[in-house]
């Protein structure tokens, strides 16, 4: 039980960090264009990470049982994914990457399940979990962002171009508010589930190995002899993460706000709402997809068609590299982490 418990306050603990990692992912752009103060914006991406949290559970679902065998599981396993993702987020942080938490997770949950296994990698489900739902959407995810970033910002200079600077400017500073609230929301769709999906792990393996057998009845609430997300878990996280993108992520908003490309509102309105359409798409389908990743590309994609020579190509290529690294640094920190605990 108290290994449970150090499990949950792990994931807890991940998911605020979470929260003010990716809070950059919301309010980067309608910070940076003056849109919103930096409080109005993280008080906005908060209360709409927050409904984002509460609704669906199919990517969850992908994360607890879709992408490693359950039956090998173990409390350590979990605990040794939910330490490597923490330890990224913190390394990505300092340095003010906008990393994927997401993938932290993920590649920290895959490199614990091998070495629970004692290195044997077919506990992790590749062709029905991993490459179709993470590692293809990575790669293509981006790719997407960037080009419907640039898709949209090139219909609306062809729609705008006989309207003058001042109208554009001051309908799109009240558009772009809609569009970040609506990144907001569907961050906290796809972002907090993935800490629920591991909760909701942590007690079905307590379940199956029987750690909850002898409880008393007013705990009876954590018995999960099927796995399936509790109403309290949905409550804890999307709390959690709404608590932690409170307390903003300014090293990463500066890095996405004002380092890759300086943005007019009408560019942050494109950007946020490419973003955003992309990340309730997978989330739909249960992809735990990198909404960093999709709101970094559709700034950059926003940012060429502006203007290609305006962008900080060297910012790009560091952000790219942080991404490239990400699944097998938490993957080797997951394996060592479960190895010393083993």
């Amino acid at each position: 039980m108290l290994l449970f418990l150090i499990v949950v306050l792990a994931a807890v603990i991940f998911e605020y960090t979470n929260g003010f990692h990716d809070a950059a992912n919301a309010i980067a752009t309608v910070v940076s264009t003056k849109v919103l103060t930096p409080r109005q914006a993280i008080a906005m991406a908060a209360f709409f990470n927050l409904t984002g949290a509460l609704l669906g559970g199919a990517v969850a679902t992908t994360v607890g049982k879709g992408l490693v065998d359950t039956q090998v599981v173990t409390m350590g396993t979990v605990l040794s994914a939910v330490l490597a993702g923490f330890i990224w987020n913190m390394i990505t942080w300092f340095f003010g990457l906008p990393s994927s938490s997401s993938h932290a997770l993920i590649g920290g949950l895959c490199g614990a399940a091998v070495a629970t296994a004692k290195g044997n990698w077919s506990v992790i489900k590749w062709n029905e979990g991993l490459w179709p739902k993470v590692v293809l959407p990575m790669i293509t995810s981006p790719v997407a962002g960037f080009i419907l970033g640039g898709v949209v910002m090139f219909l609306l200079f062809v729609i705008l171009h006989k309207f003058t600077p001042f109208f554009i400017h001051k309908f799109f500073g009240r558009a772009q508010i809609l569009s970040a609230a609506w990144m907001a929301h569907s961050h906290g769709t796809n972002d907090a589930q993935k800490t629920m999906g591991i909760i909701t792990l942590a007690l079905f393996t307590g379940t199956k190995a029987g750690r909850f057998d002898h409880l008393p009845s007013w705990l009876e609430f954590l018995r999960t002899p099927v796995f399936a997300m509790p109403i309290w878990v949905k409550v804890l996280c999307a709390a959690t993460m709404a608590f932690g993108t409170a307390a903003g992520g300014w090293r990463i908003i500066r890095t996405l706000g004002h380092r890759v490309v300086k943005l007019q509102p009408v560019h942050g309105f494109a950007a946020e709402t490419s973003a955003a359409l992309i990340i309730q798409a997978a989330s739909l389908y249960g992809i735990p997809l990198s909404t960093t990743h999709v709101i970094s590309t559709s700034i950059m994609g926003v940012g060429a068609v502006k203007r290609f020579s305006g962008m900080r190509w060297t910012v790009v290529e560091r952000i790219v590299w942080a991404w490239i690294f990400t699944l097998p640094a938490t993957g080797l920190l997951g394996y060592l982490f479960e190895r010393l605990a083993g």
